[in-house]
């Protein structure tokens, strides 16, 4: 439950430090900046080395992908048809297409499915969402950024973003047998637990809820597939066509509906994909997501 205050408390705090003049207009972007080149890197090289993958977890670690490929399919369609502009789909991409399953996700599923869960909600963060949003991410944000890309700087972008340097690193730590401990596990500890009150509190700076009225539309649209839609689509893979059940599914599930992901609202963001409304699917749908996983959370457990 601390956690999931935390993810209030610092939103508030964001809201009200930018009323104060002190903190210059570009704070976010130096805020996000460090949650890139410090705090993701430091959770991946703590988690990603502790990963032990077998056949039932796949349901799970293919969860945060298919949300996105659905995504793929979805959005760009809903954004020709309503004639959206290219940010604002590449937006909804970053932010409906990948979800909050670590700051939101892990104190949610502790609290309803115990401890033990947080295996099953590990891996669908690690090689899931975090994966994702270290390769897939980048490629969306730079091919929908108004400044136009060759392949090979997109490419370059991908290998040379923090997030997936450490991750390839944490790979090869995985596979040898290697993993964190002692003084530098805890150095690492206290770094990744950065990640949340920041990118919280940078979210919150750029919060404003005098939202312009052509925003409504992809709004609603955004937060209805991520809320909504997404999980209802992997219920019907997962337990209608699959024939799933248990933890696996019910976790997976209610992951891939949890609110949208911070780290795809600081890439959209950073590269100046409809910033306010990045910060706005964030903002409003943490809170909302609470009433929507609450619905889901009854469902599964008459389903599953």
């Amino acid at each position: 439950m601390s956690s999931i205050v935390l993810l209030v408390v610092c939103l508030c705090i964001g809201v009200l430090l930018r009323r104060v003049k002190d903190f210059p207009e570009n704070t976010p972007m130096v805020l996000n900046q460090f949650l890139i080149y410090i705090s993701l890197p430091a959770l991946a090289l703590i988690y990603i080395p502790q990963i032990s993958l077998t056949n039932e977890l796949l349901i799970a670690v293919s969860t945060s992908w298919l949300v996105l490929g659905f995504a793929l399919i979805i959005i760009p369609l809903l954004g020709k048809w309503m004639d959206w502009s290219r940010g604002t789909v590449g937006c909804l991409l970053l932010t409906a297409g990948l979800g909050n399953t670590s700051f939101v996700g892990f104190p949610v599923i502790e609290a309803l499915y115990g401890a033990e869960a947080l295996k099953i909600a590990l891996m669908v963060d690690q090689p899931g969402s975090f994966v994702a949003v270290s390769t897939a991410g980048i490629i969306i944000a730079c091919t929908y950024s108004s400044t136009a890309l060759r392949k090979r700087d997109i490419a370059r972008k991908v290998l040379l973003f923090p997030p997936f340097i450490t991750f390839i690193l944490a790979l090869g730590m995985n596979m040898a047998g290697i993993q964190a401990q002692d003084i530098p596990l805890e150095v690492l500890e206290r770094l990744g637990a950065t990640l949340a009150p920041i990118a919280l509190t940078s979210v919150g700076m750029q919060l404003s809820f005098s939202l312009k009225k052509e925003f409504i539309k992809p709004l609603v649209s955004g937060l209805s597939y991520k809320l909504l839609i997404a999980p209802f689509l992997l219920t019907i893979l997962f337990i209608f066509i699959l024939g799933g059940s248990g933890d696996i599914v019910k976790v997976s599930i209610m992951e891939a509906a949890m609110a949208p992901m911070i780290t795809g609202s600081i890439l959209a963001i950073m590269y100046g994909l409809n910033p306010q409304l990045a910060a706005q699917m964030v903002g409003i749908g943490v809170p909302l997501s609470f009433v929507t996983l609450y619905g889901w959370y009854k469902l599964l457990e008459v389903l599953a």
